[in-house]
């Protein structure tokens, strides 16, 4: 699976593996879920696990999964607990396959992405799948980084150390989290440089949603104290767009 990795000088493709655990301690259920989702997405690799322990232990020998479907009533270590500290050390998309209808809430404290109750559909496993892959694509697929060329030649900046962008004449003041720089650019461009991860909340500020800490109706309060103005006519977009990030990044 190849995607396109933007950054300021230049476009470069990369090869994104896609990894999917199953883990069950029914080996039927299994090699069920594994024969549907490899016939779904020849693309990944699939790996089982009969039981929490195994997957964790995997995990901490280097495996990462992109996507686990867990089973929760399982012998040992059940589903909720594993997925607790699989999350300690990894991003991993939960999505919880389980005959146990009782404890939907109690997936929402582990972020689960999905919870599906046996027998699933294979056209219901299917479709969930393909939104969780999809997850994971547009995030390996977000920019990383940007090139930017100052008074001393380019830099090379990671965009999570971006707090907020600003424009003062034909210049961009790009305020880091240790340092400022200045360039000549567009506000309009280094928007669609930026992309979905940054917002333009006023004409004259463009700020990270990561790095957002609190806002009213009026300013936005950024994680080093700094409060951002938030133009009135913004303020409804801008609540959804902020909303919508902290639902799909709160996993």
């Amino acid at each position: 699976m190849k995607v396109i990795s933007q950054g300021g000088a230049g476009r470069e493709t990369i090869e994104i593996k896609m990894n999917i655990a199953i883990c069950d301690d029914e080996s039927r259920i299994r090699e069920s879920i594994h024969s549907v989702l490899t016939e779904a997405f020849p693309e990944t690799k699939i790996r089982e696990f009969d039981s929490g322990s195994a997957l964790l232990q995997a995990a901490k020998e280097g495996y990462q999964p992109d996507i686990a479907a867990l089973d929760i009533a399982m012998e040992g270590m059940d589903g909720m607990e594993t997925a607790k500290r699989l999350r300690e050390f990894t991003d991993t998309i939960v999505i919880f396959i389980t005959g146990r209808k009782e404890q939907v809430f109690q997936a929402f404290d582990v972020r689960a992405f999905h919870y599906l109750l046996k027998p699933v559909e294979n056209e219901k496993l299917i479709s969930v799948m393909a939104d969780a892959v999809e997850a994971v694509k547009k995030n390996k697929n977000l920019p990383k980084y940007m090139l930017v060329k100052t008074a001393g030649g380019f830099r090379k900046v990671n965009l999570e150390d971006i707090l907020y962008a600003e424009s003062e004449g034909r210049k961009v003041i790009l305020h880091l989290k240790q340092e400022v720089l200045e360039f000549y650019e567009k506000m309009e461009e280094l928007e669609q440089k930026l992309g979905e991860g940054f917002y333009r909340c006023h004409r004259g500020f463009l700020v990270s949603l990561a790095q957002i800490r609190g806002y009213d109706s009026t300013s936005i309060s950024m994680s080093n104290g700094e409060q951002i103005f938030l133009a009135k006519r913004k303020y409804g977009e801008f609540v959804q767009t902020y909303c919508r990030f902290l639902q799909e990044n709160d996993r």
